[in-house]
């Protein structure tokens, strides 16, 4: 059995795309998903939760999709927000490479996507959107959401969803117990199973 998952470095699987015809927030596209990647056949619920019930996104700024997978959520943002630098983060380099692909097909010229490594450590976010990959187990994605939430900017959102069978509840429990940073979250929307979660950083007391 192959220890293959979508969070691996460089799948092994040999690579199938599937195109898609999708409707990204008001945006009619064709993407095309990859074998070996999170969610290779279709668009998954809890990004199609995000999409539908997060607000409407700022005109200009810095936007981050962490785990960006082939590209959806980063894609819309891009769609949504022409003037916005989209930046799409993922472990995986055929994800990234068909998120890629997916944005010059559209013919984006705003979105850039890479390694954690590969961005610029000064960077600030005005949004980020994730449909995080609980599947690394709990420590690792606190570590990872310990890493990039601390980076929106003073007035930033982060918009999360994650399903209420894999621990949503209990990972604003922990979003809210400082240990990550001084944020507020809060469950803002439940559907078909999936919590959608409104991050900003605390005020500070007057």
């Amino acid at each position: 059995m192959s220890g293959e998952h979508y969070f691996s470095q460089n799948p092994e699987s040999a690579l199938r795309t599937t195109p898609l015809q999708l409707t990204l927030r008001g945006h009619q596209v064709t993407l095309r998903s990859a074998s070996g990647t999170f969610s290779p056949g279709s668009l998954d619920a809890g990004s199609a939760m995000l999409l539908k019930y997060a607000p409407q996104v700022p005109a200009k700024g810095t936007f981050l999709d962490i785990g960006c997978g082939w590209g959806p959520l980063a894609i819309s943002l891009a769609l949504e927000a022409p003037d916005a630098a989209v930046v799409g983060i993922d472990v995986n380099d055929r994800a990234l490479e068909t998120a890629r692909a997916n944005a010059e097909h559209l013919g984006l010229n705003n979105t850039h996507f890479s390694q954690p490594e590969g961005v610029d450590p000064a960077l600030s976010f005005d949004l980020i959107w994730s449909n995080p990959p609980i599947r690394v187990g709990k420590a690792e994605l606190h570590q990872i959401l310990a890493t990039w939430l601390p980076r929106l900017s003073p007035k930033g959102e982060a918009w999360l969803v994650v399903a209420k069978h894999l621990g949503a509840d209990s990972l604003i429990t922990w979003l809210n117990s400082g240990e990550p940073g001084d944020f507020d979250a809060e469950r803002v929307e439940t559907s078909k199973g999936y919590r959608l979660i409104r991050v900003t950083k605390s005020l500070p007391l007057s």
